[in-house]
């Protein structure tokens, strides 16, 4: 399964209150205009996050991301300029920030020890998942604070339930909002939800999957994996007008039954593509189990295949829409 389941100036100032703080001089001269901002224009930030007080009294100039989801909405805001390096990726990174990302560094394959990290000589990390401020991983938050490390954790993946932020687009939002604030690219943060609200009202008025049973199936075999009602896949069903078979079961993900797939009789299986369970090896078990082949959208190989990264509430959640979509009107099932 996944994830789902350095040094500062001491002039800089910090709030003593601050759980979480981060302060950074100019940018260097190498990073790129578009990603710049001046110091002395930057009105300080400080938010709650996950439970943690995030204070920042000037701009970050070297981040480190953590998982995929924060690596693409970190490019996604033109930041490559400013990440001295970045870790753990669920599948390919998306098409649009693809050339961004072959410029930064990649540190680990999974999260890198914390030696490699401190390396980098980061002055901000920004994680998808709470598992990346460990100590097992780079830190703790704490950790990090003591050696002058500021941190932003995405609010879907608050260690805390009731931190956690509402599975819903204006939350990913929400979020690309707050990043933006931290790296003085409030326009860009702007600009890109703009581009993302007019892109899912596209697929909203399409409506391709209108009329259609949908199986979301994430993950597993023997006892499938699926998306459920109040998560990623639930949005996305929701955004091109299908009805998910597994609506009933809580979160975004949970554990379906095969027995309720055929009694469903789903019209579209979504697979799920990731390193970890790929929708190859998802399509070839549905194609050789005894009962499951019998299914009409087996037969009809009325698949749509989504890289894990779209299915999850975050910056490529839309394109996610956009491709499910496509891929419905495609298969012309109405």
């Amino acid at each position: 399964m996944s994830l789902r389941r350095l040094v500062l100036p001491l002039l800089c100032a910090v709030s003593a209150t601050s759980v979480v703080a981060a302060c950074a001089g100019p940018p260097s001269s190498s990073s790129s205009s578009a990603t710049t901002s001046s110091a002395t224009s930057f009105t300080p930030v400080s938010l709650d996050n996950c439970g943690d007080k995030v204070t920042v009294s000037s701009p970050p100039t070297r981040l480190v991301t953590l998982n995929q989801g924060a690596t693409e909405v970190a490019l996604a805001l033109g930041l490559e300029g400013r990440m001295v390096g970045t870790a753990y990726l669920d599948d390919e990174i998306s098409p649009r920030y693809a050339a961004a990302y072959k410029t930064v560094p990649v540190l680990s394959k999974e999260y890198p020890s914390q030696e490699t990290f401190l390396a980098a000589r980061p002055d901000f990390a920004y994680a998808a998942y709470a598992s990346a401020f460990e100590s097992k991983a780079v830190g703790t938050r704490n950790e990090l604070q003591q050696k002058r490390i500021g941190t932003y954790l995405s609010p879907f993946g608050c260690a805390d339930v009731a931190d956690k932020a509402a599975p819903t687009f204006e939350s990913a939002w929400k979020e690309i909002t707050q990043v933006g604030s931290i790296f003085d690219v409030t326009k860009k943060a702007e600009s890109v939800v703009a581009d993302q609200q007019g892109e899912l009202a596209d697929v909203r008025k399409q409506a391709a999957g209108k009329g259609l049973k949908i199986l979301w199936y994430d993950s597993a075999d023997k006892t499938p994996f699926v998306g459920g009602g109040g998560g990623g896949p639930q949005l996305v069903i929701d955004a091109v007008g299908g009805t998910n078979i597994f609506a009933n079961i809580k979160g975004g993900w949970g554990d379906g039954s095969w027995e309720k797939v055929v009694s469903a009789q789903p019209d579209v299986i979504v697979l799920a593509d990731a390193s970890w369970d790929t929708a190859a090896k998802k399509k070839a078990y549905l194609k050789n189990d005894p009962v499951l082949k019998k299914l009409e959208a087996v037969q009809d190989n009325a698949f749509v295949v989504v890289p894990f990264s779209e299915s999850t509430p975050g910056v490529r959640l839309v394109e996610g829409a956009h491709s499910v979509s496509d891929q419905l009107a495609a298969l012309n099932l109405k």
